[in-house]
């Protein structure tokens, strides 16, 4: 048997500082740019298979410190290893040159469960009427 995939949701808010640059030589391109190269390199890490994202910041105005996230992800993962990798992308991805990381503008979130289909465990009454 083979282990099916983690379905994972990437809930990813904006916070307060996005919305107060430039500042510190840091401008709102910049993070969009280490935001593209966070997203290149979370769909390019190995066990991620990316199914879409959806950005809500039309109607969405102002910073997202919980649910309604900003915007989201969702991906096969093969190992929560690799969830938390993902996560991780924003402590490391660098934004401007001053060295300030992509966790000062937005955080992630990942919610972890598995594709929405029917259980091993449970008989649907079409197989109880085969049975018979």
């Amino acid at each position: 048997m083979t282990a099916q995939p983690l379905r994972v949701l990437f809930c990813i808010g904006i916070n307060q500082n996005f919305f107060d640059l430039p500042a510190d030589d840091i401008t709102a391109g910049d993070v969009w740019q280490s935001f593209v190269s966070m997203m290149d390199q979370l769909k390019a890490l190995p066990g991620v298979d990316f199914i879409g994202d959806i950005d809500d910041d039309a109607t969405l105005v102002g910073p997202s410190d919980s649910w309604p996230w900003t915007c989201y992800i969702l991906a096969d993962v093969d190992t929560r290893d690799t969830v938390v990798a993902a996560c991780n992308l924003f402590r490391t991805v660098p934004v401007g040159a001053a060295g300030a990381k992509l966790w000062k503008f937005a955080k992630i979130e990942a919610r972890i469960g598995r594709a929405l289909t029917v259980r091993d465990d449970v008989e649907l009454p079409e197989q109880r009427g085969a049975a018979r």
